[in-house]
């Protein structure tokens, strides 16, 4: 058994992971997925306000981050979360010509939105099978497409995203997918997280940083932001602000398969978290530990 989940049924062991780690240890392993490094891109959105750009001189930045990402790296080292199997750099096929493997990000981008990464890669494979290309996925009826995609979160809504977007692309883009966050996010059904996911994996082009659930939660939870955010755009839009930009790619990958396996949205499993001691979040829950232990 993996020591993450022998470690979660042994509360003892709990105890000696927190003694283990606070003594620091190397990782053999380098925790980053991708190697190569990605081209970095400039994105402005129409509806951002750009007019304090040009005067900005304060840097504000939380206290300890780089510590607390050193800290998730090594928690991360195993690779072996959910998203680090499923998410959507495993959901396309690799022997897929150029245009098409792009195309595949973007579908497995699409239905992933309030779907587990078990669930979208199983549906990514029933496309696969049946053919998940441009000219496959238009000429596929919606009562098809829909049994293909089930049970997808809101499964019947990203029918019609997959066919208006597929459309799209066929007319427009010659049957790619834009190379750019505005071309993306004016596509039915994606936002600006699955655009610069896309932009990351399709494009190997750093555009700016994928926010999900996972993401948002524990940036405010780290106290990453100068103040609590209402949603993942405004995480986005804080993060940005000032964590360096070759962080940016690797920021999701690390935070999703932490949120996935610790730093969970109930009961997050702090006791065994390496950041439990610099958490603003993670101390009140610590307290209720050793008051119910008692």
């Amino acid at each position: 058994m993996h020591f993450l989940n022998h470690l979660i049924s042994n509360k003892s062991s709990s105890l000696f992971l927190i003694r283990y780690y606070t003594q620091g240890r190397k990782s053999p392993i380098n925790t980053h997925p991708q190697t190569r490094r990605r081209r970095q891109v400039k994105v402005e959105y129409d509806n951002e306000d750009n007019s304090h750009s040009t005067s900005k001189t304060e840097c504000w930045e939380p206290l300890d981050w780089r510590k607390q990402l050193g800290f998730i790296r090594e928690m991360r080292s195993g690779r072996n979360a959910p998203v680090d199997n499923m998410g959507a750099e495993r959901c396309y096929d690799t022997e897929a010509p150029a245009h098409v493997r792009r195309y595949q990000v973007l579908v497995s981008l699409m239905l992933s939105s309030q779907t587990k990464d078990q669930v979208t890669a199983a549906a990514m494979k029933r496309l696969r099978a049946h053919g998940c290309t441009v000219e496959n996925i238009l000429s596929t009826d919606d009562e098809k497409l829909g049994k293909l995609i089930y049970p997808v979160g809101f499964w019947r809504r990203k029918v019609n995203y997959l066919k208006l977007t597929t459309a799209m692309l066929q007319k427009d883009f010659g049957g790619d997918i834009p190379n750019s966050v505005e071309g993306l996010v004016r596509l039915p059904g994606v936002g600006p997280k699955m655009a610069h996911l896309a932009m990351d994996i399709a494009w190997d082009q750093v555009s700016g940083i994928g926010v999900d659930t996972h993401v948002h939660r524990i940036s405010n939870r780290l106290g990453w932001l100068k103040k609590q955010s209402k949603n993942p755009e405004e995480t986005r839009k804080a993060l940005e602000e000032w964590l360096p930009r070759e962080h940016w790619s690797e920021i999701n990958w690390l935070l999703v398969g932490f949120g996935q396996q610790l730093c969970l949205p109930v009961n997050p499993l702090c006791s065994m978290c390496l950041n439990q001691h610099s958490c603003p979040s993670a101390h009140r829950s610590l307290i209720f530990l050793v008051g119910f232990d008692l």
